[in-house]
């Protein structure tokens, strides 16, 4: 007999102003790459402000299976006996990575340079994301693939032992290509080099530089060339792990869009290649200002403090899409409350993600009210004008498609809705940030949590 499928639900309606001070957790992408690097050296890592969300535990169960010893101890910092390149275990049973893709196609990069078999599965929505892109580089080092149609999981990866070292353009933005592709020539004889003709999130470089990797980052007209010598020996660290961009984001925003709103942000990663959403909202007149500033683990880091705004429409130039893909849900929502029309276009790598999040947002903001119209590659915004969004008295329903960032920019639009929102599972939210709910209600805005068949 088959279960009933429970959903979550969320509920958010309008907020009083917002105000306080609030830790942001540990950032997602420098967490998988911290268990996975120190899984892949040699003697004790210690992670500090490690994100404790599905994702990243999918991350260390999985480098658990192939032989590395992680624990947390009882002050929350996560020790990490690694085994070494080269040295990884075969997997005994498949390697279950929830929702999370990024993990899914770093851990298929490791996986490839090693003389080991690994069957990655994952929830409906990964299961849904297509990995060629990851799959054909990695093909050309030598590992093998066998996949569900269309490329998707279930997906078994052979790993070849030596790999084939390559050279390989990159044929979209990707920091997950690039980050599998240099996982696999930690382990490949030679030089393995990617060419990324425009930059993305790069995590990898400097943590892999951290742990002792022989990497060279070059620059010729504006195309950076990315070069690892293989058969490398990892140091074990010490990681502090500095707070998300990405998470930070839906605070951010909501602190600039609900009227007398006063906030601080703490410990946020502001990483170049990750900060262009707050270069983005600053342009539309976002009052947000970048307190001690710091450096933490090699990453620069703030406390962002945030005021409610007017902002104003933004046309966002290709060049900055990298560097905030993630956060244009949020984004959409920002635009939605601004004055003017918002064009927000090159965006087509939204399709892919979690969800069609073009589409899904454009039925969701329709939803609510708001003028828009949608392009193959993104959205163009009438704003409200600092305006609520929808209509008193009606409550507008969301389905997130099983997607976080989705869930929790609706989550959002709720707090400057007429008649609130209600989104149909929250669960997603807790694969990449669990205490969410619990630092709105810090901030003042408590959402209303339901279960339901």
């Amino acid at each position: 007999m088959t279960r009933p499928v429970h959903a979550c639900p969320l509920v958010s309606r309008k907020a009083p102003p917002l105000s306080g001070k609030v830790h942001v957790p540990g950032d997602k992408s420098i967490s998988h790459r911290a268990l996975m690097l120190s899984a892949l050296a040699v003697g004790e890592s210690f992670v500090e402000g490690l994100l404790e969300g599905e994702d990243v535990l999918a991350t260390a169960e999985a480098m658990r299976s192939m032989g590395a010893d992680i624990r947390k101890d009882e002050k929350g910092c996560w020790h990490i006996h690694g085994v070494g390149v080269g040295s990884l275990l075969q997997p005994q049973k498949a390697l279950d990575m929830g929702n999370s893709g990024t993990s899914t196609r770093l851990l298929m990069g490791v996986v490839a340079s090693h003389p080991i078999t690994a069957t990655f599965i994952g929830d409906a929505s990964l299961s849904k994301r297509p990995m060629g892109r990851i799959s054909t580089p990695l093909s050309l080092m030598g590992a093998r693939f066998s996949a569900a149609e269309g490329n998707r999981l279930p997906m078994t990866v052979t790993g070849l032992y030596p790999a084939i070292p390559i050279e390989y353009r990159l044929p979209v933005a990707s920091a997950q290509v690039k980050s599998a592709i240099l996982l696999a020539g930690l382990n490949t004889p030679g030089i393995t080099r990617v060419i990324e003709p425009v930059p993305t999130r790069d995590h990898s470089e400097r943590m892999l530089k951290g742990y002792g990797a022989n990497l060279s980052v070059e620059e010729n007209d504006g195309v950076r060339i990315i070069s690892i010598h293989g058969e490398a020996e990892l140091k074990p660290q010490h990681i502090i792990v500095p707070g998300d961009p990405s998470s930070a984001a839906f605070l951010v925003v909501a602190g600039l869009i609900v009227p007398g709103s006063d906030l601080i942000v703490e410990n946020v990663g502001l990483n170049p290649t990750r900060s262009g959403l707050y270069t983005m909202l600053k342009a539309m007149g976002g009052q947000i200002e970048y307190l001690n500033p710091r450096e933490v683990g090699g990453e620069p880091v703030a406390d962002l403090s945030v005021k409610y705004s007017h902002l104003k429409a933004i046309d966002v130039p290709p060049s900055i899409v990298p560097s905030m893909i993630d956060e244009f849900p949020i984004l959409f929502i920002a635009a939605a409350m601004a004055e003017g029309k918002s064009t927000l276009q090159g965006l087509a790598e939204l399709r892919v993600k979690e969800s069609d999040r073009i589409a899904v947002m454009a039925e969701g903001l329709k939803a609510l009210d708001v003028s828009l119209e949608e392009k193959e590659d993104g959205l163009i915004i009438e704003g409200s004008a600092g305006e609520g969004l929808g209509q008193k008295g009606k409550m507008v329903s969301i389905a997130a498609h099983l997607d976080h960032r989705i869930a929790m920019s609706f989550a959002v639009a709720g707090l400057v809705s007429e008649g609130g929102v209600t989104i149909d599972d929250r669960r997603p939210i807790m694969t990449s940030f669990p205490v969410f709910g619990q630092l709105f209600k810090e901030l003042g805005a408590e959402f209303e949590m339901g279960l339901v068949k």
